[in-house]
């Protein structure tokens, strides 16, 4: 199974998503992260991020910021977005139903409360800021890797 995260820039919320449930899913699982535009292309994640992921033992420092792209919609099973704003630009790259329905909101597919199913995007924000993304993250991340490994057996 597939999965790609995307956010805007793919430096922060994206970067920690793709850690997050690359170290929680088995290994035969594939785990990719992207952003709506291409203005960080070929960063690292943000430093704040990379921090806040090596406190809780992920590493991110490798990872390298890239575009979501048409042919992403062919390789991977599910499409999640940070936000409403991510999933609409991600959504107008679709050229069919079936691309479609593999898209959704990080959130929303973790079960969490969909009238508040967006990830704020910490990157003008302090460290704690950076925690809280990562820990809401981490929570859903729990939500997610039971619905997507229930459903691989």
């Amino acid at each position: 199974m597939k999965i790609l995260v995307v956010c805007l820039g793919n430096i922060c919320r994206s970067p920690l998503a793709e850690g997050i449930l690359a170290s929680k899913l088995p290994e035969h699982f594939v785990v990719d992260s992207a952003g709506t535009i291409s203005l960080h292309e070929g960063e690292q994640p943000d430093k704040r991020a990379v921090a806040v992921a090596h406190k809780y033992g992920i590493d991110i420092s490798a990872q390298k910021s890239r575009p979501i792209t048409p042919h992403d919609f062919q390789i991977y099973d599910y499409i999640f977005c940070m936000d409403r704003t991510v999933l609409h630009d991600v959504i107008e790259l679709t050229d069919s139903e079936e691309e479609r329905n593999k898209v959704s909101l990080f959130l929303e597919a973790a079960g969490m409360d969909v009238n508040n199913c967006e990830v704020k995007d910490p990157y003008w924000s302090d460290a704690e800021g950076f925690r809280e993304t990562f820990e809401l993250l981490n929570q859903a991340s729990e939500a997610i890797c039971n619905k997507l490994t229930s459903k691989a057996k």
